[in-house]
C-alpha cells in the first residue's frame, strides 16, 4: 500500500476511489496520511517489528491504516470484520498487538475485544471522536503531525491469519529485511510481471481488505501507480456496472463471485460493456470446472487463475488457454518444489491424489505456535504443506481436489467432497453448497449435502430428491449424498472460504470424527 514514488510522480491521480460513495482519495494526500499515522506509531513507541492489528469494513481510510505500518517497519494484521467480539480479542492477542485501528460501524465489536487484550495501548477509530487517552478519533490524533515521512522509514508488511475454517486461525509470520519501504518484495515483482501490471490500469477490487489475496493486488496497484475501485461489499450486477463505468483492466475475484453472475438473468450480464477488461484472476477456493468453463465464453480468454496459500509455500498458475487444456487445473509450479506424497511420505504416481508439499519459496512460521509450524513440516523439515490434496497430471499441472481434513471415510473408502460440491452448485436452484461427512453406524461416515437454495425456490423433499438424482447422473454411488438439508444462507466468508466445519460440527456433536 506503500504510495511513495507515485505520490511524487502523479500526485492529483486517485489512488483509490469508493465504488459506493464516490469518495477519492489521490496519492498525495494518500501519502499525507499515511505519514501522519507512522508518525502517530513513533510517538507511542512502536519500533520496527512490532505489531498493531485492523479491524474494520471497506472504507476510505483502510489503505492508509496499510500503508502506515508498509512504511513503519511494522508488522500489520488485517482482521476479517465479521468475527465477533471473542474471536477479534484472540486474534489481536495472540499477535501481540499494541494498537488496534478500528472503525464506528465496528466498534461495540471492538469494545467487547478489549476488554480481553491486555496488551493494547492505543484504539484508533479511523471516522469518529476521541473519547479518552487510549480510545482516539484518527483525525483529531493526527491532525497536528506532519505529512512528510518518518526519520526512520524501513518496510513493514501485513501478517495475516489463517481463515480458520478448520480449528483456531494462525498467524503467518515472514521474516522481514531491514529495506527501505520503495523496495518492495521479490514476490510482488513476479507477481506484477505475471498479471501484467501498467501503469494507467484500472484495477476493481471486489472483495474485503482483510483478505490476503487483495491485500497483495491492491498493494500491487497502488505502488505501479493506478487507480483503484475499492467495491464496499460485493453485488454481482453493481460489478458489471462498474466495470463499465470506470474502464476497469484488472481485477481479482473468488468463484462465488463468478456463480452469482453467470445467475444474473442473461439480459442483466449482456447490458453492460466488459470490453476494457484485459485481466481478471481468481483464487481462494476452488472454482467449479462447468462455472470457470462458461466464464471464459462470456469474458473471452482473459481469466488466469492461481494457487498459493498465505503462508507463502509455493505458487502455481494458468491462463485461460492453460487451464481449457487441462480442465480443473490450478496452474503448474512457478515458485517452490512441488511434490505430491502419499500417507507414507512416498511419491504419488502421476494422477494418483496425494498430499501437496512444497520446498517452500518463502520462509515462514505460525506465530508463537511451534507445534502448528511443525506439523505443517515435514520429518525433515524440508518441506511444508497446508493440508491440501490434489495430483500432477501428465504435462505437469496440478489438480486440487479437496482438503484432507474434509475428506470423508465411508466403509473404508476416501471421498473427497469436493467433486460434489463443484457438481451441486452448477445447479440452477442452488446459491451455494457444502459436502461433508456425518455419523453412520454401519459405515462410519456417510456423505451430507447442505445447500442454499436460490431465492424464490423453496427448500422441500421434492428438491431433495431433485438433487440427489442430479448428483447420481455424474458421480460415482458412494460419492452421492444420501440426504440434503438446506440452510437460509451457508457461513462463508465474502474471501469464498466456507466455514464448513462450523456445519459438520452440528451432525457430529460429541461423537469424534477421524477426520480432524
Amino acid at each position: 500500500m506503500y504510495p511513495g514514488k507515485q505520490a511524487y510522480l502523479r500526485p492529483l491521480q486517485p489512488a483509490f476511489i469508493m465504488a459506493n460513495s464516490g469518495e477519492t482519495v489521490s496519492y498525495a494526500e494518500l501519502e499525507a496520511r499515511s505519514n501522519r499515522l507512522a508518525h502517530l506509531f513513533r510517538n507511542h513507541g512502536m519500533k520496527r517489528l512490532d505489531h498493531y492489528a485492523i479491524y474494520m469494513e471497506n472504507n476510505s481510510r483502510y489503505l492508509e491504516a496499510c500503508a502506515a505500518g508498509e512504511r513503519s517497519g511494522l508488522y500489520y494484521t488485517c482482521v476479517n470484520s465479521y468475527l465477533t467480539g471473542s474471536e477479534l480479542a484472540y486474534i489481536v492477542d495472540n499477535s501481540e498487538s499494541r494498537i488496534l485501528i478500528t472503525s464506528v460501524a465496528k466498534l461495540e465489536v471492538a469494545r467487547e475485544a478489549l476488554k480481553l487484550c491486555p496488551k493494547i495501548e492505543l484504539c484508533i477509530i479511523v471516522d469518529g471522536e476521541s473519547e479518552s487517552e487510549s480510545i482516539v478519533g484518527l483525525q483529531e490524533a493526527t491532525r497536528r503531525l506532519p505529512r512528510t515521512p518518518i526519520a526512520d522509514e524501513c518496510i513493514g508488511t501485513a501478517m495475516l491469519y489463517s481463515s480458520g475454517t478448520t480449528g483456531r486461525p494462525k498467524g503467518i509470520l515472514r521474516p522481514l529485511a531491514e529495506n527501505p519501504p520503495a523496495q518492495q518484495m521479490p514476490l510482488f515483482d513476479f507477481l506484477q510481471r505475471l498479471w501484467q501490471y501498467r501503469e494507467g490500469m484500472i484495477y476493481l477490487s471486489p472483495a474485503p481488505l482483510y483478505h490476503s489475496a487483495p491485500q497483495a493486488a491492491v498493494n500491487l496497484a497502488i505502488r505501479i501507480g493506478a487507480t483503484v475501485i475499492i467495491m464496499e461489499s460485493f453485488d454481482p450486477e453493481r460489478y458489471l456496472e462498474l466495470v463499465e463505468k470506470w474502464g476497469v483492466t484488472h481485477s481479482q475475484l473468488v468463484p462465488t463471485m463468478f456463480s452469482r453472475m453467470l445467475k444474473l438473468p442473461e439480459a442483466t450480464r449482456r447490458r453492460y460493456d466488459l470490453s476494457s477488461l484485459e485481466i481478471a484472476v481468481h483464487a481462494a477456493a476452488p472454482c467449479p470446472s462447468l462455472v470457470k468453463d462458461d466464464m471464459i465464453k462470456w469474458w473471452g480468454p482473459i481469466i488466469h487463475e492461481y494457487y498459493g496459500a498465505t503462508e507463502g509455500l509455493g505458487f502455481t498458475a494458468c491462463n485461460s488457454t492453460e487451464w481449457l487444456a487441462h480442465r480443473g487445473t490450478v496452474g503448474k509450479v512457478l515458485l517452490g518444489e512441488l511434490h505430491i506424497l502419499d500417507q507414507d511420505m512416498q511419491p504419488s504416481p502421476a494422477g494418483k491424489p496425494g498430499t501437496v508439499w512444497f520446498k517452500t519459496a518463502s520462509p515462514f512460521e505460525y506465530f508463537k505456535d511451534p507445534n502448528k509450524t511443525s506439523e505443517a513440516r515435514s520429518p525433515d523439515g524440508s518441506m511444508s504443506t497446508v493440508g491440501d490434496v490434489g495430483y500432477v497430471d501428465s504435462d505437469g499441472y496440478l489438480h486440487l481436489t479437496d482438503r484432507a481434513t474434509f475428506m470423508i471415510i465411508s466403509g473404508g473408502v476416501n471421498i473427497y467432497p469436493q467433486e460434489c460440491e463443484n457438481l451441486l452448485i452448477t445447479h440452477p436452484k442452488i446459491a451455494d453448497a457444502a459436502v461433508f461427512g456425518v455419523p453412520n453406524a454401519d459405515l462410519g461416515e456417510e456423505v451430507k449435502a447442505v445447500v442454499q437454495p436460490m431465492p424464490g425456490i423453496a427448500a422441500c423433499p421434492d428438491l431433495a430428491e431433485e438433487l440427489i438424482q442430479f448428483c447420481s447422473q455424474s458421480l460415482s454411488r458412494q460419492k452421492v449424498p444420501r440426504s440434503i438439508d438446506f440452510e437460509a444462507e451457508l457461513p462463508r466468508l465474502p474471501t469464498g472460504k466456507l466455514y464448513k466445519r462450523l456445519l459438520r460440527d452440528r451432525y457430529w456433536g460429541d461423537k469424534t470424527s477421524r477426520i480432524l
